[in-house]
């Protein structure tokens, strides 16, 4: 362990039509610096996660973060991207400047408004994580992509229509209790697994309530050195980190199997020296159901081809041996693209410190989070545990 997380703070998620890349930026700045008890001027390093990629006119974000506070001028800021996995990547790489002793308050913050953009662009823009040379006429955007691998997994494992609809309403009924999420509505399971005007399909066999929500939103943490955090008033510390980046083009994998993510699990688990069954919850990368069913079977929690074992016998359930998503995960709380890797592990930290409201599990140790970049490109794996009981 080298970091720990001391502060944070999140908006809600949603279409929120007052807001900009900026306000987002500066709210969540300004209240997870409060937090954590520090002013701007013990900020060393501040890291932005924004994905852009058309989404907003502004780019170059990085500097925005000192709209904040005047004393956050000559502060090194920098941007990271890496698809829907970027506010992990902004975390991971605050954790590098606290490990190379270079820092010893990192402030980051992951940010992404998309609801202003008209609804062809934004199935463009996302489009852009894939690899476009191959995929990019892929009908239905990035839907179209994971439709595509839902099709090719009912292929080989048999219609998984059930299990998918059952991923759909465990999430939306967890997210009623989550302030912070997009909807919080207990949809059911017979709504989710039957076709609609309210609920038709997008692309393959992937339905509107197999696809997570396009959202406007922020969340922000304060990192620090393990000694450092011991002296705070909260601490949640990363007891294992892994970060895995596979090939871009589908053609160069087997795509059901998410071998990148499997690969994320193996080293975060062994860097933690825990293994799954330590954990006691996992918020995991739902951006469609598929891909939380797919993820079962690459963290471990079944084997191949068997996801559907984890859902239909509740072991993912808050009641389960496993909880996954007890936020709504991205299906319920929503999907701002720079800010789902922060806001995964805000949440995470707020369950660990007991701070989760409605959401808290009783008495959790240890927490997983996958983070996802592209379809399983870029795999971010955090290992959480409280670090002090």
């Amino acid at each position: 362990m080298t970091a720990a997380m001391v502060g944070w703070a999140h908006t809600p998620f949603g279409k929120l039509a007052d807001e900009t890349v900026e306000s987002l930026i500066t709210k969540v700045a300004t209240e997870a610096m409060a937090d954590a008890g520090i002013g701007p001027e013990d900020v060393d390093e501040i890291v932005l996660g924004h994905f852009n990629g058309g989404f907003s006119r502004q780019d170059f974000t990085a500097s925005l973060v000192l709209q904040a506070d005047d004393r956050l001028r000559f502060k090194p800021a920098t941007r990271v991207e890496n698809a829907c996995a970027t506010g992990s990547g902004a975390i991971h790489q605050g954790i590098k400047s606290i490990a190379a002793g270079q820092s010893r308050f990192v402030l980051v913050v992951g940010v992404e408004q998309m609801t202003k953009t008209p609804g062809p662009e934004i199935a463009e823009n996302l489009l852009r994580a894939s690899y476009l040379a191959e995929e990019g006429e892929i009908p239905g955007g990035f839907a179209g992509v994971f439709g595509k691998i839902a099709g090719l997994y009912f292929q080989r494992h048999g219609d998984q229509s059930d299990a998918l609809a059952k991923i759909a309403a465990k999430n939306h009924k967890n997210g009623v209790k989550n302030p912070f999420a997009q909807m919080r509505k207990d949809l059911g399971y017979e709504f989710c697994r039957t076709e609609s005007e309210k609920n038709p399909f997008v692309a393959g066999p992937l339905k509107r309530t197999d696809c997570s929500l396009v959202s406007d939103g922020a969340a922000a943490v304060v990192l620090t050195d393990l000694a450092t955090a011991m002296t705070r008033k909260k601490a949640v510390a990363f007891r294992g980190l892994a970060h895995v980046q596979d090939f871009l083009p589908m053609s160069k994998r087997d795509i059901i199997r998410f071998e990148g993510c499997a690969e994320a699990w193996r080293r975060a688990l062994g860097a933690a020296n825990v293994g799954l069954e330590d954990l006691s919850f996992v918020e995991t990368h739902d951006c469609f159901t598929v891909a939380e069913l797919l993820e079962y079977e690459a963290m471990g929690l079944t084997k191949e081809g068997e996801g559907a074992r984890a859902i239909e016998e509740g072991w993912t359930e808050i009641t389960g041996k496993l909880p996954v998503n007890v936020s709504g995960g991205l299906k319920s709380k929503g999907h701002p693209i720079g800010a789902t890797g922060v806001s995964m592990h805000v949440i995470s930290a707020m369950q660990l410190a007991g701070e989760a409201g409605d959401m808290q599990l009783a008495n959790p140790q240890l927490g997983g989070i996958f983070n996802m970049g592209g379809a399983a490109v870029a795999n971010y794996v955090s290992i959480l545990q409280p670090l002090r009981s």
